[in-house]
């Protein structure tokens, strides 16, 4: 057989799960699930509830939603026995997890909006904690996790909302095996593959079993490696090498008083891991305390969140080191704290008298990115004093002799020296490899003659003589802007994503901006650009080859600038002026509060793509998290730990369109590169890491245009298409071409003229693409039918931030304008109708925006009221669409359109009993399901044709 049908792969996972230890219970819907519960309960328990007492206990159990059902899971429960006495029960055993009640069973029916089956429950105690959703091999593992996502919306929450307590899926296909968190917000790419503890993938099914799944190793995975985020209200689970480093940590700590440090790459969640290890150590007796250190520069916006995230109220982001003492001096478990209040807390006199009682206690420090600030005086400090203490250090990029430039004792200061054993190692290539980051691709623009005629060539002396007055001449700093300037849409796909431009000293950035500033008032371009730099008084001088130390006390270090810092001052002072005109915002460097939030500000607006472009030194280039950046550009010389930190600012995961990191080097960096990735990982990790240069790129496109012609060798074959498979043939074809054009498109030699297909081509498959993907979109009847509900047509890969409503009527405003006729206009419009055709969100507003073409447009002479005209004749349709709707479906108005206002407040889908209060008349009971789902999709098109996307 080529592929496992599913009901063989369920009955043997059914049957290995027994023989780990589960017993096997027949449920086949929520009556026989609720019985289960009381027996289950009673067992775990140890006692016996009347119906009364369980009805109390399962009133309980249904109130909430996912996140709130998560915090009920790990309470215990009091209420009142029938006889009046008091009794307290819990849900899971949180520290004895292997002393609970273990369950398997499958196909258990629940009807929501729509009855589904799920495939295999194993239940903790009663309750439906792991959810597996299995496929036949050869199936995408994508379609399971789409189908997890239809049974939110369509049936988890139905009755006593039971299924709410699902904490952790598994999704398989036999070959393939992920787990991951009840997170209904999350995206495929947050799911995970679990390994052994050298990061070997365990993959197939059957092997995944005996290793995930084994009742006491699952409930440990709950009770422990689950973390509940109270910012965002959702259930986080640790991936296996965040999961293995805790354990290493834990016996570290409980059987040695040994140091130890964690190599986990930059952008593998070493914030989540170090935080989870913090949180199980306050738990150990003979620990006093757990002082979590972060640097100052660190604790931006961002990182405060996250950690108060994990644990409310446990970050102290003031400068006032009295609260930290008070913390150190009272009960307080876990602390959250900077290095330099750290310093000062036991380098005052008058601090280190509270705390003395901590000198020979074992006090537990993790250090958050201890590659860096580690290697200055406050180590050594926390030594001398704390007798007893244990330290844990966390590190993307851990300092070896070969890049170390301090020293200990006489001898280089490297990571080993500081923290001795590493305990846990994940690299960047198993980052990689485990789509946990992007790959880069470099792209060295000067005069590299590597090519005749590419883009990357400009006319910049770079390698001729590398002295500072060369790199530093006005002549090459205009002629990069401009190239930046230029390559800017390309790189960040049409400003979907943002960039960073990283320079080499103070002095050259303040050209760079100034540059910037007058291209753009000349109206050269529309970028929102800023920066930030350091003006202290206390900055050490660095070498600009991206390794240096960082001061204690300074926020963060930069190179001096030559001027003097009156000067760099002043000239900030006049950049954040332009700042604070673009954003209405009030931030100035005349006292250091309001300068730390201008860091926090513009860390935040980076994040949320407010900023096209901030250039700056060194600041940002490490421990600063965005995944809406893509594009580093690179007028700097960097090396080693240096290098990699800058460059994994680009490669954070985000959707399909963010399919690499993009380095923009105009130095030749390539040798450091290199020896940079050899460094922390090994020689041959360069083509795992760096992704393959735009020949490569161009057979692959071509070899996926060989399948799709196979498939369809026409665009117009798709036309004759009769079975789903085919469709779903033609899907996957076209798909994995769009994929690799989506990276084809990033490089700057990139040319339709270069593939075996013309773009003229290449939209009329998109056409058809577009075509099947509005077919199978859901119209209101019953569940699942096609084949193809659950496959991803990762729109975002042809779909154009640029490209929507305004954008038409620019379009139209100019053929008001230019007075053509004829062919010529018909011409025009044609191409206007391409438009509309490629791009999937304006394609429900084709036909309105055609018949406005036709029938409006000819009457308006002038561009200028293109706008104005449109959205008149818009608010008409509309009206005529909300009217037929209501007529057709015997709605009340009033309730209709305050439900359409709920759905666009709250986003999500309306309810099939909340949609049955619209009608005027009350439907039969056998017809009900089906008019609500018929009114829920009405809703959802009419938003999706004359709302979404439509400014106001």
């Amino acid at each position: 057989m080529s592929s496992q049908p599913e009901y063989i792969l369920e009955q043997k996972l059914i049957e290995q799960l027994l023989q780990l230890g589960h017993k096997k219970v027949s449920i086949r819907n929520e009556s026989d699930l609720i019985q289960n519960l009381k027996s289950q309960l009673e067992i775990h328990n140890k006692k016996t509830f009347s119906d009364t007492e369980f009805e109390k206990i399962l009133n309980h159990l249904s109130k909430g939603n996912v996140f709130e059902k998560a915090k009920t899971l790990r309470d215990r429960f009091h209420f009142v026995k029938d006889d009046g006495s008091s009794e307290w029960i819990e849900f899971i055993s949180q520290d004895h997890w292997c002393q609970n009640q273990f369950q398997v069973t499958h196909q258990i029916s629940q009807e929501g909006n729509y009855k589904n089956r799920y495939d295999v429950t194993i239940l903790i105690n009663g309750l439906p904690l792991v959810q597996i959703e299995l496929k036949r091999r050869g199936l995408e593992m994508k379609e399971a996790f789409n189908q997890i996502n239809r049974y939110h919306h369509q049936s988890f929450n139905s009755g006593s909302g039971l299924f709410n307590y699902v904490q952790l899926f598994i999704i398989s296909n036999g070959v393939n095996t992920k787990y991951y968190s009840n997170n209904a917000k999350q995206t495929f790419k947050q799911t995970f593959f679990w390994s052994d503890e050298h990061n070997n993938n365990i993959t197939q099914l059957d092997h995944f079993a005996p290793a995930f799944l084994e009742p006491c190793h699952i409930a440990k995975m709950i009770t422990k490696y689950i973390v509940l985020n109270e910012t965002n209200k959702i259930l986080m689970v640790l991936r296996p090498y965040q999961y293995y480093a805790v354990e290493k940590i834990v016996d570290r700590v409980r059987n040695t008083d040994k140091n130890g440090f964690i190599w986990h790459t930059t952008g593998s969640g070493k914030t989540l891991t170090s935080f989870k290890a913090s949180q199980i150590l306050k738990e150990i007796p003979k620990v006093e305390k757990v002082v979590f250190v972060v640097d100052r520069k660190d604790l931006d916006y961002q990182t405060q969140k996250e950690f108060d995230a994990f644990e409310k109220g446990s970050v102290d982001a003031t400068e006032n080191t009295a609260h930290l003492v008070k913390q150190l001096s009272d009960n307080t478990k876990l602390i959250v704290t900077t290095l330099q209040k750290l310093n000062t807390a036991i380098t005052k006199e008058k601090h280190g008298n509270k705390i003395d009682k901590l000198k020979d206690k074992k006090v537990v420090f993790i250090f958050d990115e201890c590659h860096r600030s580690q290697f200055g005086d406050t180590h050594q400090n926390i030594k001398k004093y704390f007798k007893n203490a244990q330290m844990i250090g966390f590190t993307g990029t851990p300092i070896s002799e070969v890049n170390s430039i301090g020293k200990i004792d006489g001898a280089p200061a490297t990571t080993n020296r500081l923290f001795e054993d590493c305990l846990h190692k994940y690299v960047i290539t198993d980052a990689i490899r485990d789509d946990n980051v992007l790959k880069f691709s470099v792209e060295y623009v000067g005069r590299y003659k590597e090519k005749e005629g590419s883009n990357t060539y400009i006319d910049t002396d770079v390698e001729a003589i590398d002295t500072q007055e060369l790199l530093e001449s006005p002549k090459r700093l205009e002629k990069i802007t401009d190239y930046l300037i230029a390559e800017y849409g390309r790189k960040t796909h049409n400003s979907t994503f943002n960039a960073m431009f990283c320079v080499s000293s103070i002095d050259v950035l303040q050209k760079y901006y100034d540059l910037f500033q007058k291209k753009k008032e000349e109206g050269k371009h529309q970028l929102k650009i800023a920066t930030i730099f350091s003006y202290g008084t206390n900055e050490e001088s660095i070498d600009s080859n991206g390794i240096y130390i960082e001061p204690e006390l300074g926020m963060v270090a930069e190179p001096q600038a030559q001027y003097g810092d009156f000067h760099s001052r002043n000239v900030l002072e006049r950049y954040i002026g332009h700042y604070n005109e673009m954003f209405g915002t009030n931030f100035t460097t005349k006292d250091s509060q309001s300068f730390y939030n201008y860091y926090n500000d513009i860390a935040k607006r980076v994040r949320n793509k407010e900023v096209d472009l901030i250039i700056v030194v060194n600041m940002f280039l490490t421990g600063f998290d965005s995944p809406q950046l893509n594009t580093l550009f690179v007028d700097k010389n960097l090396k080693y730990h240096g290098l990699i930190q800058a460059f994994s600012r680009t490669n954070r995961l985000l959707g399909e369109k963010k399919s690499q990191g993009n380095i923009v080097c105009f130095r030749n960096l390539k040798s450091a590169t290199d020896e940079a990735v050899t460094l922390f990982s090994n020689k041959e990790a360069i083509q795992e890491i760096i992704i393959y240069p735009i020949e490569d790129y161009i057979e692959l496109f071509n070899a996926a245009l060989d399948t799709l012609k196979i498939v369809a060798p026409e665009i117009d074959s798709v036309n004759s298409y009769q079975t789903e498979q085919k469709k779903f043939e033609f899907i996957t074809a076209f798909r994995e071409v769009m994929r690799v054009l989506n990276v084809l498109k990033s490089f700057a030699d990139f040319d339709f003229n270069k593939l075996e297909m013309t773009e003229y081509e290449f939209d009329g498959y998109k056409s058809k693409y577009l075509d099947i993907w509005k077919e199978t979109r859901p119209q209101g009847g019953e569940g699942k039918a096609s084949i193809l509900d659950d496959v991803d047509f990762e729109l975002e890969l042809i779909h154009r931030d640029e490209i929507n409503v305004s954008y038409i009527l620019s379009l139209l405003a100019n053929l008001t304008d230019s007075n053509l006729k004829g062919d010529k206009l018909e011409k025009k419009k044609k191409e206007i109708r391409d438009i509309l055709s490629g791009d999937a969100k304006l394609r429900s507003k084709k036909e309105l925006i055609e018949k406005f073409i036709e029938e409006n447009l000819p009457h308006i002479s002038d561009g200028d009221n293109v706008n104005e005209e449109f959205e008149k004749y818009w608010d008409k349709e509309k009206n005529s669409a909300f009217e037929k709707i209501a007529t057709e479906e015997s709605l009340n108005k009033d309730r209709f359109r305050d439900a359409i206002d709920d759905f666009l407040f709250t986003s999500k889908t309306p309810k099939i009993s909340d949609t049955l209060k619209l009608l005027e008349i009350k439907p039969k009971l056998t017809e009900r399901n089906n008019i609500g789902r018929r009114i829920i999709q009405k809703v959802q098109d009419f938003v999706d044709v004359f709302i979404d996307g439509v400014a106001s």
